[in-house]
This record gives structure tokens, C-alpha cells and sequence, in this order.
């Protein structure tokens, strides 16, 4: 960190796996901060963020880009963000980050020499997480998510996890924030390393639907009125704040839109927690005792 006029700048190196752009996409949607802000200005008053590498924005590429980023190396104290899955077999063959004179230089390579010298690493997205859908099965590159290979490496650089596919931009930003104003040791953290603020609670708990759940009156097809549990819901069993953070500028969200929570956010997703239209099991419905107690009657 470089303090200049009583501000601070925070070195930051995103780095991209096996992902599809969908993480960094979300990010440049960003409205508070702006991307402006971001990348330009402060993030918050006195600290500003200094991208040294990122493979979706920056103007650079090939020998030049992958110059800077071993200048990047050379350095230590910076922010690492990590999006996507690192694959494993083959010495990581199958996710190249770049060449340079002729020399392929992989996201595996890469991790494991920058992650023991940041200050800090971001595991950004569902890929970078916990595997994704880089990882589904069956694997064949042997994707890997970011936390199991710094326990491979027995690497303690600390991390935290922001899955989501793809995550909110205030999930990854108003972690950085946090970090800024508190201090990495005060963020609080979930069995899963992911920050209690944003995925403390279960989609569940503030949805819209809720009172039709709780009412037993589930829709049947698409567009019908009612709780979309039987439509495939994932909310019941996923930790995130969707349902009163919104998307887009709050413009909507996925179950505001008529669609079903598909829990991208756990580390189930997308193996184990069921097609995207299939209805989860482990979930005890509500009976409806007025209605059971009508029908009874009759």
C-alpha cells in the first residue's frame, strides 16, 4: 500500500480461471460505488483501488500484459481476486492465462505464486468458491475451487469466499469496503468463509412468497399465483440477501421475475442441488390445517 496525500492505494490483481466473464461482467455493473469510482477514484474517501492486472479490461495483451503481471509478482501486499475455477490435471494445461515468448503460463501457475504473497485473497463467484459449474461433474479438466488449492499447498495467505453466479457487485465491493474501514480480522465469516452480512440469511426468510409457502399454496406451472417451491425453489436451502438487495439497480430480482432461486450461492450448486426446475426434497412443506380441516367436512 502507497500513501500519497493521506490516501491510500490498494494494489489489486484479478486473476480469470476457468469461468465464462460472468462475475467480472456483474462487477462493471456497479452503482454504489460506481465503476467510475472504482476504477478511477477512491472507492471509499482516502482509499483507492489500483487494478495492476485484469484480463477483461485492461488495454494490454499478449508479451505486454503478461509483463505487467510479473511485475505483479515481483511485488507483495496487494489484493488477489480470483474468478473461476482452477483446473488441476495436467499441470493445469486446459486454463492459460497468457504467453510470453512463446511460453504458456497457466491460472494453476499463476495461483500458486501470487496467492502466498497478497495481503488477501478473494475467491470471486461460485467457480472460484466452491468449484461451480467448472467443476460439475464429471470434471475433466479437475477444476478445483480456490480454497482447495491453498490447502493443497499448505498456502495461509487468508481468504474469502463471494459466491454467486454470478455475485452482486455489493457482495465483492462492500466486502472490500469492510475490510478497508474495519480491518480483515473483523469481518465476520460463515462455516463457509463467506461473509455473515450478505449470506447470513436464507433466501427463505425475506422472500416475497413466503406467506403463499407458509399457506401451502404452491404454483403449479410458470405465471401461476404462489410459492415457486414446487417449481424447483432453491430458496429454502440457500444463504444470500437477493430478496431485499435486488439486481440492476433494484430494478428485480430472479423470483420477483417469475423464475425459481436455483441456490447458486451453496456449494452444492449445480451437482447436488437438483435440476433448476426440480423440486427439493429435504424441505417439509407447511399443511394448510384450514383447508385440510374444510376438505375433511366436506
Amino acid at each position: 500500500m502507497n500513501s500519497k496525500k493521506n490516501k491510500v492505494t490498494i494494489p489489486v490483481v484479478y486473476l480469470t480461471g476457468s469461468a465464462c466473464s460472468g462475475c467480472a461482467t456483474s462487477l462493471l455493473c456497479t452503482e454504489y460505488p460506481s465503476i467510475k469510482n472504482i476504477l478511477l477514484q477512491d472507492i471509499i474517501p482516502g482509499f483507492k483501488l489500483e487494478f495492476l492486472f485484469h484480463p477483461v479490461i485492461m488495454t494490454a495483451s499478449g508479451n505486454l500484459a503478461m509483463e505487467i503481471l510479473g511485475e505483479a509478482k515481483k511485488t507483495t501486499g496487494f489484493v488477489l481476486i480470483i474468478d473461476g475455477a482452477i483446473p488441476t490435471k495436467d499441470n493445469g494445461i486446459y486454463c492459460v492465462t497468457g504467453e510470453k515468448d512463446g511460453k504458456r503460463s497457466t491460472i494453476l501457475d499463476e495461483v500458486l505464486q501470487l496467492t502466498p504473497k497478497a495481503l488477501m485473497i478473494i475467491a470471486l463467484g461460485t467457480c472460484a468458491s466452491f468449484g461451480g459449474i467448472a467443476a460439475g461433474n464429471p470434471n475433466p479438466t479437475g477444476a478445483k475451487c480456490v480454497g482447495d488449492i491453498l490447502m493443497a499447498n499448505n498456502i495461509q495467505t487468508p481468504y474469502i469466499n463471494i459466491p454467486g453466479c454470478p455475485p452482486h457487485p455489493d457482495w465483492l465491493f462492500g466486502t472490500v469496503e469492510s475490510v478497508l474501514t474495519n480491518g480483515l480480522e473483523n469481518i465476520e465469516l460463515d462455516d463457509l468463509r463467506r461473509p455473515k452480512t450478505y449470506y447470513g440469511k436464507l433466501i427463505h426468510e425475506n422472500c416475497p412468497n413466503r406467506a403463499w409457502f407458509d399457506e401451502g399454496k404452491f404454483a403449479k406451472k410458470f405465471g401461476e399465483a404462489g410459492c415457486l417451491y414446487e417449481l424447483g425453489c432453491k430458496g429454502p436451502i440457500t444463504y444470500a440477501d437477493c430478496s431485499i438487495r435486488q439486481w440492476n439497480g433494484k430494478t428485480n430480482w430472479v423470483i420477483g421475475s417469475g423464475a425459481p432461486c436455483n441456490g447458486c450461492t451453496g456449494p452444492d450448486y449445480p451437482d447436488y442441488v437438483g435440476d433448476f426446475y426440480e423440486k427439493i426434497i429435504d424441505v417439509e412443506k407447511p399443511v394448510n390445517e384450514k383447508k385440510n380441516e374444510i376438505q375433511k367436512n366436506n
